[in-house]
């Protein structure tokens, strides 16, 4: 069987990739030109053919994709973002929800049932505020990601510039606002976020850490449980100043993977062997309760490691890619999930992002 990945880019254009994993191979097959720098792509709720891409631009853009199913694609509208620089997207059962990094706003465009997909003239935006100490990243609110709750209509924006992921929920009219938020030390900027049971993860870029809170249904306050470093050991001075953290994913058990883990990307590392995948154990997994635990560590070979994801049956396989370096590979889930073997790679330009089709 063929699985076909789609590869948001830095660069004008979104790729599709097709995994074959008897051989096991990974091939280019198809290229679209969309825009500056799409560089988050999210499916539609009900249509698989459709495809939401976010190109990262001062005027920011959502491209509206449509692809056949040999994963060939085309661009059938596009909008704005409602402002700068649009890095995530998540479309939920009747809108696009958008997380605008450079100038702060959060937009929510309606979907239809019309060939272009969004009503454009009804989106709504937000404005949020906020700074932090790091004045050369933290010098107004930067959201990083969109996330629903996976068990209540509760959407959380981790906002880097202000050092919170904002949690927000609708009003009798549909809007969304804020009614509470996770708070973090200053500086530590939070850039994306992942569930396992009523537990919040959070990876914090500018500290390259990873922390959990628990997190009870609004009104009630999270309680920070734990916060460690995303890798055992960092490169000494300078490069370590260069480490980002970038992706956490906490991929639900299963019948193949029953023991949940937490894999978390890191950036910039100057070893030859590439960035680090983390592995971790969630609270209450580990050898200490309360704590995260430390599993596992596997060199991915790919420079500035940005988006990873999982995909296949029970999540078997992860592809993961490297804007500076390595292109996309495909690894495969071993020893439970706590190892990470590299079945294929393909040579691509500044990946991502990725979705499986």
């Amino acid at each position: 069987m063929v699985y076909h990945i789609l590869v948001a880019s830095y660069t004008n254009d979104v790729y599709t990739l097709a995994f074959e994993p008897e051989a096991p191979s990974l091939t280019l097959i198809s290229t679209l030109t969309v825009g500056h720098h799409p560089s988050w792509i999210t499916p539609h709720p009900t249509d698989k053919s459709i495809v939401f891409a976010g190109v990262e631009q001062s005027d920011g853009k959502i491209a509206v994709l449509k692809y056949d199913e040999a994963g060939h694609g085309s661009v059938v509208a596009e909008i704005s973002s409602g402002g700068a620089d649009p890095c995530s997207l998540l479309a939920l059962g009747n809108e696009l929800l958008v997380g605008n990094y450079s100038s702060g706003q959060f937009t929510s465009v309606p979907l239809s049932t019309e060939p272009h997909c969004l009503v454009a003239h009804k989106a709504s935006t937000v404005q949020f505020f906020g700074t932090g100490p790091n004045e050369e990243r933290q010098e107004r609110s930067h959201l990083h990601q969109v996330i629903r709750h996976p068990t209540r209509d509760e959407v959380l924006v981790p906002d880097l510039g202000s050092d919170k992921t904002r949690r927000l929920v609708r009003e009798a009219e549909g809007q969304w606002f804020e009614k509470g938020i996770v708070a973090y030390k200053p500086g530590s900027g939070p850039r994306h976020v992942a569930f396992h049971e009523d537990v919040l993860y959070t990876v914090l870029e500018l500290t390259s850490e990873v922390s959990a809170h628990r997190l009870p249904p609004l009104p009630a306050e999270p309680t920070l449980l734990d916060t460690v470093p995303t890798m055992r050991t960092f490169p000494p001075p300078p490069a370590s100043a260069d480490m980002l953290a970038a992706e956490i994913l906490a991929p639900a058990p299963n019948a193949s993977f029953p023991t949940p883990y937490l894999y978390v990307s890191n950036r910039n590392d100057p070893s030859p062997a590439g960035d680090i995948i983390a592995v971790f154990a969630p609270v209450g997994t580990a050898d200490v309760d309360g704590k995260i635990g430390s599993v596992a560590e596997v060199r991915s070979g790919l420079k500035h490691l940005r988006g990873m994801e999982f995909g296949g049956p029970d999540g078997r396989w992860l592809v993961a890619g490297g804007v500076l370096g390595g292109g996309v590979k495909v690894f495969e889930r071993v020893d439970g999930g706590k190892g990470l073997k590299e079945l294929a790679s393909v040579e691509l330009a500044a990946p991502t992002g990725f979705l499986w089709l």
